[in-house]
Formats: structure tokens, sequence, C-alpha cells
């Protein structure tokens, strides 16, 4: 479990004139909050906070604000939908020892058999580990896996400690046929099919006549 050292600042000033200047300044705003504390609201260096979150579940231990637990986890993470720059950062206040609800990605190793097509549904898992021994993903070999073959949340093997939250009936990935080239040349004509029936009806509509109606016999 990695555990990044991050320096804080109090923060006094609200509302989204005050957020922008901060976010000038190189800093980002982030709340810590959690163990029934009041919310703290604080400023984090922006590169140092971007570089810490590449790590999944990063643990940071954030310096400079008195009187307050100093280990947390980040919750929530806005990033600006276009430039994709760092908003704002919630921080929940963990203690060691305290277990943990998150998500761990999950990664498939190895390769399938031939013949077969590896769909994977999850790509994450929901686990409860505790605060400083989170697990940064779970592996799974699929190493030889044949059609028809499907992995479930429960089939995951977990580190010692960690316990699964997700539905263990949950599908993780499965194993289908390739579709032969019979099968992929059938469903394109079909497609070219019903788009072509389609294609005296949209013109019409787009010219505003009315499409011809088939006679009743």
């Amino acid at each position: 479990m990695s555990e990044v050292r991050i320096a804080a600042e109090p923060r006094t000033e609200f509302g989204k004139g005050a957020a922008r200047r901060v976010r000038r300044a190189g800093k980002v705003p982030a709340v810590l909050y959690g163990h029934g504390t009041e919310p703290r609201h604080i400023t984090l260096p922006g590169h140092d906070l971007m570089l810490a979150l590449k790590t999944p579940n990063v643990l940071l231990r954030v310096d400079g604000i008195p009187g307050a637990d100093n280990l947390a986890l980040p919750k929530s993470v806005q990033r600006d939908p276009i430039k994709g720059f760092l908003e704002h950062v919630d921080l929940l206040v963990v203690k060691k020892g305290e277990k943990v609800s998150v998500e761990v990605s999950v990664n498939l190793t190895g390769d399938i058999a031939a013949g077969g097509v590896l769909t994977q549904e999850l790509v994450t898992v929901e686990v409860l580990a505790e605060a400083t021994h989170i697990p940064e993903g779970v592996d799974h070999d699929i190493e030889g896996l044949e059609v028809g073959a499907q992995i479930t949340a429960g089939d995951l093997k977990l580190p010692s400690g960690v316990e699964l939250v997700t539905d263990p009936e949950s599908i993780v990935a499965t194993v289908a046929a390739e579709r032969t080239d019979e099968e992929l040349a059938e469903e394109t004509g079909e497609t070219a099919e019903t788009e072509a029936e389609g294609e005296p009806a949209a013109e019409a509509a787009e010219s505003g006549e009315a499409a011809p109606a088939e006679s009743a016999e």
C-alpha cells in the first residue's frame, strides 16, 4: 500500500471565485472529513496531488493541519471535463486497523485458448480492506480458458485480510466462440439490408413527401 506525504493549508475563502484563485495558484481545493469530525476545508499542492493520485487508493498523510487525523483516502475526485485538471478532492480520514470499502482493479493475466474471445464485464470490484493495507489490484490467471468459461467475483483470490463486497455471483469475464467469416458476412448483410429498407422512408421524410403506402390485398 502506497503512502504519500502531502502538505496542506487551511482554506478560509469559499465560492467559485475563491476556488478559481486557488487553482490559478497551482493548488486544489479539498475537504477532509470523517470519524465524526467537522469537515476541514484545505488546499493541496496541485502537482504533488496529481502525481499521488496516479496510484489507485493512495493513502495520503496530510501535513500542516493542526489537530486533524492526518491519514486519508481520496473518495471523490473532480476533474475538468475538457482539460482534465483537478478541480476538487474529498478526503476521507482513516485510522490504522480500520477497514474501509474501496474499489480495486481486476487484472486478467495470461492467454485464453485459441478460438475464443474474452470479454471482461467488470474491471473493478468492491472490497473491504484495512486502511493501510489496501491492494492496488487483484490478479486472476486466465491462461488456457476455453470457450464457455466464465469468471465470477467469487472466483477471485483476494489477499489475506481482504473481503469481497461485490456480489460473488457477479460475472467478471466470459469466453465466447470467435464468429466465423460466414457469420460476420451474414450479420453485415442483414445490417445493410435493414439500412436499405429504411432509406425510402427516410428520403421521403427529408423531402416532406409521404412514403408510398403498401396496398392491402
